[in-house]
């Protein structure tokens, strides 16, 4: 006789049933407070490195036109 999936493992909600969430704190020094400085600077670099391609992909074409 072949057992069932639910024999096997046990609930969800028998696992979770004595879990009680906890608030965690916002911390500096651990969780990187110049995080989202080093994301801002690398969204800057994209922006102006996506202006200057698209830039020069215009100067190359000249006056070629382009359907879309």
């Amino acid at each position: 006789m072949q057992k069932k999936q639910n024999d096997i493992t046990p609930d969800a909600e028998d696992l979770f049933k004595d879990w009680q969430p906890e608030t965690i704190e916002y911390d500096p020094d651990v969780d990187g407070s110049e995080e989202h400085m080093i994301r801002d600077e690398m969204l800057e670099e994209k922006e102006r490195l996506k202006d200057s391609i698209t830039e020069l992909k215009e100067k190359n074409r000249g006056d070629r036109k382009i359907r879309r």
